[in-house]
Protein backbone atom coordinates (compact mmCIF):
# COMPACT_ATOMS: atom_id res chain seq x y z
CA UNK A 1 0.00 0.00 0.00
CA UNK A 2 1.66 3.39 -0.93
CA UNK A 3 0.65 6.44 1.15
CA UNK A 4 1.13 10.52 0.66
CA UNK A 5 1.54 12.74 3.53
CA UNK A 6 1.32 16.12 3.52
CA UNK A 7 3.33 19.08 5.74
CA UNK A 8 4.75 22.19 6.59
CA UNK A 9 1.06 24.03 5.86
CA UNK A 10 -0.02 26.88 8.22
CA UNK A 11 -1.09 30.54 8.44
CA UNK A 12 1.49 32.87 7.29
CA UNK A 13 0.92 36.67 6.74
CA UNK A 14 0.47 37.88 3.10
CA UNK A 15 3.91 38.49 1.74
CA UNK A 16 5.27 35.31 3.57
CA UNK A 17 6.79 32.11 2.57
CA UNK A 18 5.93 28.76 3.66
CA UNK A 19 7.36 25.09 2.08
CA UNK A 20 4.93 22.28 1.64
CA UNK A 21 6.09 18.42 1.65
CA UNK A 22 4.84 15.38 0.04
CA UNK A 23 6.48 12.31 1.42
CA UNK A 24 5.19 9.07 -0.43
CA UNK A 25 6.16 5.97 1.46
CA UNK A 26 5.08 2.23 0.62
CA UNK A 27 6.59 -0.59 -2.12
CA UNK A 28 7.58 1.91 -4.32
CA UNK A 29 9.13 1.05 -7.25
CA UNK A 30 8.82 4.37 -9.04
CA UNK A 31 7.14 7.69 -8.85
CA UNK A 32 6.09 9.53 -11.87
CA UNK A 33 4.53 12.97 -12.22
CA UNK A 34 3.74 14.77 -9.19
CA UNK A 35 1.04 17.16 -9.11
CA UNK A 36 0.14 19.74 -6.10
CA UNK A 37 -3.44 21.10 -5.96
CA UNK A 38 -5.22 23.34 -4.08
CA UNK A 39 -9.20 23.35 -2.86
CA UNK A 40 -10.58 27.34 -0.88
CA UNK A 41 -13.71 26.43 0.24
CA UNK A 42 -16.52 26.80 -2.51
CA UNK A 43 -14.26 26.35 -5.24
CA UNK A 44 -12.87 23.74 -7.28
CA UNK A 45 -9.54 21.49 -6.50
CA UNK A 46 -6.94 23.31 -9.26
CA UNK A 47 -3.42 22.33 -10.14
CA UNK A 48 -0.73 24.27 -8.82
CA UNK A 49 2.11 22.91 -9.74
CA UNK A 50 3.53 19.69 -11.31
CA UNK A 51 7.10 17.88 -11.92
CA UNK A 52 7.63 14.89 -14.24
CA UNK A 53 10.20 12.47 -13.12
CA UNK A 54 12.74 13.98 -15.68
CA UNK A 55 12.12 17.13 -13.99
CA UNK A 56 9.81 18.89 -16.02
CA UNK A 57 8.05 21.41 -14.33
CA UNK A 58 5.10 23.56 -15.13
CA UNK A 59 2.65 25.60 -12.99
CA UNK A 60 -0.41 27.37 -12.59
CA UNK A 61 -0.08 31.10 -14.43
CA UNK A 62 -1.43 32.27 -10.55
CA UNK A 63 1.62 31.05 -8.93
CA UNK A 64 4.67 31.50 -11.42
CA UNK A 65 7.33 33.61 -10.35
CA UNK A 66 6.11 32.82 -6.79
CA UNK A 67 5.99 29.09 -6.10
CA UNK A 68 8.76 26.21 -6.95
CA UNK A 69 8.28 22.47 -7.12
CA UNK A 70 10.84 20.16 -6.41
CA UNK A 71 11.70 16.58 -6.14
CA UNK A 72 14.14 14.35 -3.90
CA UNK A 73 13.92 10.64 -5.45
CA UNK A 74 16.31 9.68 -2.99
CA UNK A 75 13.30 10.46 -0.23
CA UNK A 76 10.31 10.08 -2.26
CA UNK A 77 9.36 13.20 -1.13
CA UNK A 78 8.66 16.33 -3.79
CA UNK A 79 8.52 20.27 -2.46
CA UNK A 80 6.55 22.98 -2.68
CA UNK A 81 7.92 26.11 -2.01
CA UNK A 82 5.34 28.82 -1.60
CA UNK A 83 6.79 32.99 -1.82
CA UNK A 84 5.11 36.21 -1.65
CA UNK A 85 2.11 34.82 -0.25
CA UNK A 86 -1.39 36.26 -0.91
CA UNK A 87 -4.84 35.90 0.53
CA UNK A 88 -5.82 33.60 -2.55
CA UNK A 89 -3.46 31.05 -2.25
CA UNK A 90 -5.77 30.31 0.78
CA UNK A 91 -6.62 26.63 0.35
CA UNK A 92 -6.29 22.85 1.45
CA UNK A 93 -2.98 21.07 -0.45
CA UNK A 94 -3.48 18.08 -1.88
CA UNK A 95 -0.10 15.92 -3.79
CA UNK A 96 -1.52 13.53 -5.97
CA UNK A 97 1.41 11.07 -7.51
CA UNK A 98 1.58 8.41 -10.04
CA UNK A 99 3.57 5.57 -8.43
CA UNK A 100 4.46 2.56 -9.82
CA UNK A 101 5.02 -0.35 -7.40
CA UNK A 102 6.21 -3.86 -8.66
CA UNK A 103 2.85 -4.91 -9.43
CA UNK A 104 0.41 -1.81 -10.91
CA UNK A 105 0.76 1.86 -11.53
CA UNK A 106 -1.81 3.79 -9.43
CA UNK A 107 -2.77 7.36 -8.65
CA UNK A 108 -2.76 8.51 -5.18
CA UNK A 109 -3.55 11.78 -3.10
CA UNK A 110 -2.82 12.76 0.31
CA UNK A 111 -4.62 14.16 2.92
CA UNK A 112 -4.31 17.45 2.44
CA UNK A 113 -2.55 20.43 4.49
CA UNK A 114 -4.34 23.74 4.98
CA UNK A 115 -2.98 27.09 4.37
CA UNK A 116 -3.85 30.49 5.26
CA UNK A 117 -2.35 33.54 4.16
CA UNK A 118 -4.08 36.16 6.21
CA UNK A 119 -2.95 39.32 8.93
Amino acid sequence: QVQLVESGGGLVQPGGSLGLSCAASGRIFSIETVGWYRQAPGKQRELVAAITSRYSTNYANSVKGRFTISRDNTKNTVYLQMNSLKPEDTAVYYCNALVSTFRTTSDYWGQGTQVTVSS
